[in-house]
């Protein structure tokens, strides 16, 4: 028995299979099994580790050196298999390009921006928790979660408005692609050519305003920090990391408050307390579920030896609800303190676009605990299934004006 061989049979076996529809409906067993089981499982159906505990994904997510993204994100290994997109030139590489791309990119999240940006966002939160008033009942999907970041994210960065019903497809292509090849994937890619070559087209210079975040990306093109083909993969990376998870994140939320009415009463009591509670809900019932890392050398995780050039899947969505970590672990509390939770990531590939996702949070949700009385499902959700994404599809909802 070879030293590999050795190591894999060293650690507890992932019996589950994490990407089928069965564990997405209710992932948090699944997630305690994993807990339970040890610090480190093998997963002989998808040939890679899997951590599911707090303090192991915050390892596998902040250690780069020992746990690369540059051989992929998802269960694919670049150094084996030939990627469907070129890498991201952020998500997908370790320093130091890693270092040049980051720096270009937090230029459009300074505190500066995001504070000029406040206004616009709070306009257009009211506007639409007004419109969803006045529908009465409406799908917390297709009328309230995704309408608010399609809109005031892609304006910001400048992008076109003809086509933008190309930016969710894209996105499910991409997280779907970070899982193994099977139905979700297969049907994320089956208008692949078409919504690729419209992302293509208008993350140029060319089609992006002058005044948005995108500008500044192309800006250091001519600074000579980046090539003219890298800014547009940044303005991309842009599109696939932060228009989708916020769209999944505001369904969530919305569902949280629907079905805790004692936390939906503190937060009609306490506007302010609307950030948190998008902080507590990417917690408690996060969009992004899980990363892949890639392994640099041996090392070992809870005594158990992995090999280099292995697969470590880390769970960031069970981490969240670790009772390791957190008190009350599987209860939604809005008033909680949600440092360190996983929703944005951590480490140095930490979402990038944390800043803007969550003043879009803070301004949609605290017009909300204004303006509405009551909220409560119209009707059964049902769940949209991506390898990564934990969302609805549908979200049937009636609320009253306060």
């Amino acid at each position: 028995m070879n030293a590999t061989v050795q190591a894999r049979a060293a650690a507890p076996v992932l019996h589950a299979d994490p990407f089928t529809r069965a564990f997405m409906d209710d992932p948090y067993p699944g997630f305690a099994a994993m807990r339970e089981a040890g610090p480190v499982l093998w997963s002989p159906q998808y040939e890679c580790y899997v951590v599911a505990r707090h303090d192991d994904v915050q390892r596998v997510l902040s250690e780069w050196q020992t746990f690369s993204s540059a051989a992929g994100v998802g269960l694919s290994n670049f150094n084996k298999e030939k990627p469907w997109r070129p890498p991201s030139i952020v998500l997908e590489a370790d320093p130091p390009l890693h270092t040049r791309t980051r720096t270009v990119l937090a230029r459009t999240m300074t505190p500066g921006i995001v504070k000029q940006l406040r206004e616009r966002f709070e306009r257009e939160a009211e506007i639409l928790v007004d419109r969803i008033l006045d529908l009465g009942e409406f799908d917390g999907v297709t009328d309230f979660g995704e309408l608010y970041p399609t809109k005031v994210f892609p304006d910001a960065l400048g992008l076109p408005q003809q086509g933008r019903e190309n930016l969710l497809p894209y996105g499910s292509m991409v997280f779907n692609s970070f899982g193994p090849q099977n139905e979700f994937t297969q049907a994320a890619f089956a208008n692949a050519d078409a919504v690729r070559g419209w992302i293509m087209a208008n993350c140029t210079r060319q089609a992006l305003t002058k005044d948005g975040l995108g500008a500044i990306i192309y800006a250091a093109v001519d600074s000579g920090e980046l090539k003219e083909d890298e800014a547009g993969m940044l303005v991309r990376s842009f599109l696939s990391a932060g228009v989708d998870t916020t769209c999944n994140a505001f369904g969530n939320l919305l569902w949280c408050l629907a079905t805790h009415p004692d936390q939906w009463n503190k937060l009609r009591e306490k506007p302010e307390l609307a950030r948190n509670a998008f902080e507590e809900s990417l917690r408690y019932e996060g969009p992004a579920q899980c990363f892949f890392r890639t392994t640099t050398q041996e090392t070992e995780i809870g005594g158990v030896k992995v090999g280099a050039d292995e697969k470590v899947c880390a769970f960031m969505q069970s981490a969240n609800r670790d009772s390791r970590r957190w008190e009350r672990a599987d209860e939604f509390d809005i008033e909680r303190r949600v440092v360190g939770h996983m929703g944005f990531g951590t480490g140095i590939h930490g979402c990038v676009g944390q800043p803007i996702a969550r003043l879009e949070g803070e301004a949609v949700f605290a017009a909300f605990a204004r303006k509405v009385k009551t909220i409560e499902l119209a009707g059964p959700p049902k769940r949209l299934y991506n390898n990564v994404l934990r969302a609805f599809s549908s979200l049937p909802v009636r609320v009253t004006r306060a």
